[in-house]
């Protein structure tokens, strides 16, 4: 059984970073003409602040020069980011996710030699994946093997010299705007089969030919900050590739379900925003001689937003333990069931319920455009109609149940 007990780093860690959202994220998340207009510009001095906190190369390992934070910790510090700014959060996590994925795991020696002195000591030096296309199959049939690469119409091919020559798009992709590397997947060649293989790309984001398009969405229905990437004869060197050509797909990763419950965390960290949020005015509002907390109604609406958390959180750190301890489904002290994609289903479903309960609390204060509440159902409904859906992650746990192993695409 996983253990309860954070360690003192983890307390410490957790209360320097609750401290940095009460004081610099929250006064500059709530101002009422931000929330007014629905604006959702990442502050690009905050996020300098957080990286300075080493936030931006958490999950990075120590000998890479991050901290070698394990996946309980990210969540940790998602979910109290979250709280404050979910752009903020999302930013972050996804360039911590990445830098290990990438520096740790994936590149060369020679790859990492070039890029991750960049990467330690330029604060503004963010990361994102683009493996998504515009009207992309993403080829999900319930009890039928995956086709990744039918979705990947992006191609690299390599001129005389070696360099791959990149033509397509992408879009919605995390972090485009302020990514400085990008790791790209393409459709390269053909095997004997005429399957055409999956290979990722390094792309800096000044290389020749790429142009980043950053749509203008109000209010955006998306979380932290996305873009387009149009790719016109961009041309990228030889040893920028990533693994063996044809066989890398960096999306596929979280495919089984087992992996980073980041993003469930910064779900319920917006939860939690709104249930503090009732709370502190559930204390402030008097009506009829006392605050309104004092009334049943209101006390078991609360009540029954603190239990839905709770369980939200339990899932969450038990889909955090598991990708932690990877041998604890190998010697079947948990069963197959992938809790990562169980912690979002379950996550986003409370937080919704949550931010709506919460708005109630406020009355119809709860529904202005000047009070967070607002925000915060907004918030809440991305999560839960996000990428395919619950309805599409409780087919691939039904894939689980049944005993189908869904064949891992190249």
């Amino acid at each position: 059984m996983y253990d309860l007990h954070l360690t003192a780093e983890q307390l410490e860690i957790r209360e320097t970073v609750r401290d940095f959202v009460a004081r610099e994220i929250k006064p500059f998340a709530l101002k009422p003409e931000r929330l007014e207009a629905f604006e959702r510009r990442l502050p690009a001095e905050l996020l300098e602040q957080a990286s300075q906190m080493g936030l931006r190369t958490l999950a990075l390992s120590e000998a890479a020069g991050g901290a070698g934070a394990e996946h309980l910790t990210s969540c940790i510090v998602a979910e109290e980011l979250a709280v404050g700014e979910v752009g903020i959060a999302v930013t972050l996590a996804q360039t911590s996710s990445l830098g290990h994925l990438l520096f740790d795991l994936v590149m060369t020696p020679e790859q990492r030699a070039r890029y991750l002195p960049q990467f330690l000591s330029d604060h503004g030096f963010h990361l994102a994946l683009a493996d998504h296309e515009p009207d992309q199959d993403t080829g999900w049939i319930y009890h039928r093997p995956a086709v990744a690469q039918s979705g990947i119409k992006t191609t690299a091919v390599q001129d005389g010299s070696g360099a791959w020559v990149i033509n397509g798009v992408k879009d919605l992709v995390v972090n485009a705007p302020v990514a400085k590397l990008i790791a790209v997947e393409v459709r390269t060649g053909t095997d004997a089969a005429g399957v055409h293989g999956v290979s990722t790309l390094l792309v800096p984001h000044d290389a020749p030919g790429l142009e980043v398009r950053v749509p203008v969405q109000i209010p955006a229905w998306y979380h932290g900050s996305r873009g387009e990437l149009v790719f016109r004869d961009c041309r990228v060197a030889a040893e920028n590739l990533l693994g063996v050509e044809g066989k890398c797909s960096l999306g596929a990763a979280a495919a089984t379900g087992r992996g980073d419950p980041q993003f469930p965390a910064i779900n319920l960290g917006i939860g939690r925003a709104a249930y503090e949020a009732a709370l502190e005015y559930a204390k402030l509002r008097v009506q009829g001689g006392r605050p309104i907390i004092g009334h049943e109604a209101i006390g078991t609406i609360l009540a029954d937003i603190a239990i839905k958390l709770e369980v939200a959180r339990g899932t969450i750190w038990r889909a955090a333990w598991a990708a932690d301890h990877p041998d604890a489904h190998a010697d079947r002290s948990l069963g197959d069931l992938p809790l990562a994609t169980i912690a979002r289903i379950v996550t986003s479903e409370a937080v919704h319920l949550v931010a709506l309960t919460a708005a109630e609390v406020f009355g119809a204060m709860g529904v202005m455009r000047d009070m967070p509440l607002q925000q915060y159902v907004h918030d809440a409904l991305i999560f839960l109609h996000a990428e395919a859906g619950n309805d599409v992650a409780r087919l691939h746990i039904a894939e689980g149940l049944a005993g189908y192993r869904r064949p891992m695409a190249a």
